[in-house]
């Protein structure tokens, strides 16, 4: 797990104390509480951090259930997966969104046990250009394209057999959830709280492990933070996010998020101060002390940033596709 993205994605976290887990078993299922299990898909990378957590919600035995985030089409989590619900009812596969890591499973899943599927649409059409378009300019660079396993095109291949809206209420026997629709890091991105423990599952919203990466231009970094800041008005008092630990003391963790997120948009703010600059003189400054290799991987997030300021309307830039152009104050 020593990467250069995950390297920009922690070390450079300012005032963010990160959770760590050790590496959990594979395969194998975990009761982390009365009503919820995870078993852990062996899809470990700088996204995934050991791999995607998906969560069965419900009695230990018999009854009926629900999962959420019945993650990658591998067919050793699908096996482990299935032989964790074996006789049980699932009733509902809920789809926090759709990255490869998420979502592609439910299809199998959905197969083998005639489980509903719910989440709040197909992989938003505007992602899957973006990918498209970085593969086009990487072949043209002569360079290899970025897999699909990550924040690629995702998948594209899922239609929900409920769509659900935002504070939609979802019933099953012996669990309810309530949906909130949290874009950013995704647009069709949901967290579902469940009201019988009064716990929310992030998906990749919010994780203990690392900041969430916001994939411009479908995520949006001020969509992200208007509903980070929903979250501090709510009750929840655990988070189990996809990947990674639980957060057992939400609210001060997701302020810390918030002041990291407003504090890199002030940084970038005070160097255009300066005058107009390209994203990497922009990130050059901001991540001085950060080793250069890693300054490529950090102008992702710079441009987030930078896409949210001009929807604020406090930057311009003549052409924000080229990494080379100006950005300058409005």
């Amino acid at each position: 797990m020593t990467s250069t993205l995950l390297v920009i994605r922690q070390n450079s976290d300012m005032g963010i104390d990160h959770l760590f887990e050790d590496k959990p078993p594979y395969g194998v299922i975990e009761q982390v509480s009365p009503l919820v299990r995870r078993v852990m898909a062996e899809n470990p990378s700088v996204f995934t951090y050991y791999g995607t957590g998906t969560f069965i919600v419900g009695p230990p035995k018999g009854g009926t259930v629900a999962i959420i985030d019945p993650g990658p089409d591998e067919d050793d989590h699908i096996e482990a997966l299935l032989k964790a619900v074996d006789g049980q009812k699932v009733s509902h596969l809920l789809i926090t969104h759709t990255h490869p890591d998420h979502s592609p499973a439910a299809a199998a899943v959905k197969e083998a046990t005639g489980a509903s599927t719910f989440g709040f649409g197909s992989h938003p059409e505007l992602a899957v250009k973006a990918y498209e378009n970085r593969v086009a300019k990487a072949i043209e660079e002569g360079k290899e394209p970025e897999p699909e396993d990550g924040e690629g095109a995702g998948d594209r291949s899922f239609v929900p057999d409920v769509y659900i809206a935002d504070n939609e209420i979802i019933k099953g026997e012996g669990f309810t959830f309530e949906a909130l629709h949290t874009p950013g890091h995704i647009s069709n991105h949901v967290c579902f709280s469940l009201k019988e423990e009064n716990t929310l599952f992030s998906g990749d919203h919010v994780m203990g492990w690392s900041t969430t990466v916001i994939p411009a231009p479908d995520g949006d970094l001020n969509d992200y933070l208007k509903n980070m800041r929903r979250l501090t008005n709510r009750e929840e008092n655990i988070y189990r996010p996809t990947h990674g630990p639980p957060i057992k003391n939400p609210i001060p963790y997701v302020e810390s998020l918030i002041a990291h997120r407003e504090k890199r948009s002030q940084q970038i703010l005070d160097e255009l101060s300066k005058g107009p600059a390209p994203i990497m003189s922009i990130v050059a400054e901001i991540y001085k002390d950060v080793d250069e290799e890693l300054h490529k991987a950090a102008a992702a997030s710079v441009y987030s940033h930078l896409i949210a300021l001009v929807k604020d309307e406090r930057v311009t830039n003549e052409d924000a596709e080229d990494f080379k152009s100006p950005w300058e104050l409005a």
